[in-house]
């Protein structure tokens, strides 16, 4: 598919994101396209979640949807995708329940059932089983004809691990939290697979024409303090890490990397490489070793709050705290 992709005329959010003068905060909303449009269901038809994702037609469609009706008042499209598509790229059945979320028939039950040891084993061609998120992206960005950039993303480890360990959503996570308690070096064995993965799924969404990446670590506030330190964080580091590598090595430049770590509090030490930390409206606070802005007004720029609060240490302000 040809990458033949017009000027960008609004680069408002990439500006910010690389820590660059903007006239105005960048807006875009987190799942703006999707069943709250009528436009939507009439794209979607009798067809489920997953098969729309997977044709790259229907998925530009539902796209730009957001992109048109509110034509102006959004500084990005985000593509038609879901974090669940790794888990599925990993040989897992992944289902979308109507009116209940994502549901995988067969979870992991521990490391001696058989299926954790394919799902490690497994040598995923990440471009064969995802290739039709790829022309998706590609699509989208030569039919955006350069009104606002595209974000491309994925899960993170840890939040995809879940899914895969309590077998679609839950609220009390007893059966991933078992996982770590019982099983840490399996566990940590398997979110280090899913990073590499999520670095190619990543880096072949920028290929493709993706011109920001963000990272969905949903289920982070999940942890405390020392298990985020033992189970998430290293593979968002490890993502952050090896994703400007790999994408030097496809002859790539880089494009902002942004994570969305929800509900977490004070004790995130993530690398500077993630120049954008997105916040949940609960209004969690940015680590300060994180912080690396002069002012902030710069620093609530670039983590680009949905609603609520942007929390900066005092010596970075006359007044310890700021709402938008």
């Amino acid at each position: 598919m040809s990458q033949d992709f017009a000027p960008l005329k609004n680069d408002l959010l990439l500006r910010a994101a690389w820590g660059q003068t903007v006239e105005r905060p960048p807006m875009w909303v987190m799942r703006q396209a999707g069943r709250y449009l009528p436009e939507y269901h009439e794209a979607k038809g009798n067809r489920d979640f997953f098969e729309c994702c997977r044709d790259p037609e229907v998925a530009t469609e539902i796209t730009l949807q957001p992109v048109r009706r509110f034509a102006g008042l959004i500084d990005a499209a985000i593509i038609f995708s879901d974090i669940l598509v790794i888990p599925q790229a990993m040989g897992m059945t992944v289902e979308m329940v109507e009116k209940k979320g994502p549901h995988f028939p067969n979870p992991l039950q521990n490391p001696d059932d058989g299926q954790y040891g394919q799902v490690l084993a497994k040598n995923v061609d990440v471009a064969a089983e995802l290739g039709y998120v790829y022309d998706a992206i590609t699509l989208t960005r030569q039919k955006l004809e350069g009104q606002v950039p595209l974000i491309g993303f994925c899960g993170a480890p840890w939040t995809l691990f879940c899914y895969m360990v309590e077998g679609g959503g839950t609220k009390l996570f007893a059966q991933v939290k078992t996982w770590i308690y019982k099983y840490p070096e399996e566990s940590k064995k398997l979110l280090a697979k899913i990073a590499d993965i999520c670095v190619d799924h990543l880096a072949l969404q920028v290929k493709a024409g993706a011109q920001l990446v963000m990272v969905f670590d949903s289920w982070a506030g999940e942890l405390g303090p020392s298990s985020y330190r033992q189970f998430s964080e290293p593979y968002l580091k490890q993502i952050a890490e090896k994703l400007p590598a790999k994408l030097q090595s496809l002859g790539l430049e880089k494009v902002p990397m942004t994570v969305f770590p929800r509900v977490l509090g004070t004790h995130s030490t993530l690398p500077a490489t993630w120049v954008i930390m997105w916040l949940a409206w609960t209004g969690c606070m940015i680590p300060r070793r994180l912080s690396r802005f002069e002012a902030t007004a710069t620093l609530c720029s670039r983590a680009m709050l949905t609603q609520g609060y942007c929390m900066a240490p005092r010596r970075l302000s006359p007044r310890p705290w700021r709402r938008w």
